[in-house]
């Protein structure tokens, strides 16, 4: 199991009703674990929706929990630069349950220097939110990743907050794992 899929199968093994993305060449494997575990055709899931900005994938993906279901974001950190108004003014504030998987950039293996100047601060912007955040890396196995993902949702639910879990899928020669 990649990691990638560890992810995706993670997401649904939490009951995500809906996932939405904001799509990039980092999280398309994960997309695409997604749809596949969730038996879509030619990349398409009717539950996995491509959104085109961070802050409305937080709205939107929020809005899951008023039918009663949960929603699950996928996208990468340096987006919590246009998502953190709509995180903390939507489902924090109104005590909403959001699984929220982000990639990280600006470790081992980044090709993009500037992007360690919105990277590296996040964890630490995210929990000085209020927002509860795991980190995980390729020192755990796939199978941690999985579990500790689904393990973020049910935490999301039972605590009616956004949970944030931020992977590095990074290779030192600048592959995605």
């Amino acid at each position: 199991m990649s990691y990638a899929e560890a992810v995706a199968n993670g997401i649904w093994a939490a009951d995500v009703s809906r996932v939405g993305y904001v799509p990039s060449v980092t999280v398309a494997p994960v997309v695409a674990a997604l749809v596949a575990a969730d038996g879509g055709t030619d990349g398409v899931s009717p539950r996995v929706t491509p959104l085109s900005r961070e802050e409305e994938a937080i709205g939107v993906l929020s809005a899951v929990a008023l039918t009663g279901g949960l929603g699950a974001v996928v996208m990468q950190d340096n987006g919590f630069g246009n998502a953190l108004t709509a995180l903390t003014t939507f489902p924090l504030a109104y005590h909403l349950p959001l699984l929220i998987f982000a990639n990280t950039r600006g470790g081992l293996g980044e090709y993009n220097s500037m992007i360690h100047s919105i990277s590296q601060p996040v964890p630490a912007i995210l929990r000085a939110a209020g927002l509860p955040v795991v980190e995980l890396d390729r020192r755990s196995s796939a199978a941690d990743w999985r579990d500790t993902v689904q393990e973020a949702g049910v935490h999301a639910v039972m605590t009616y907050r956004p949970t944030v879990v931020l992977g590095s899928f990074w290779h030192t020669d600048g592959r995605v794992a």
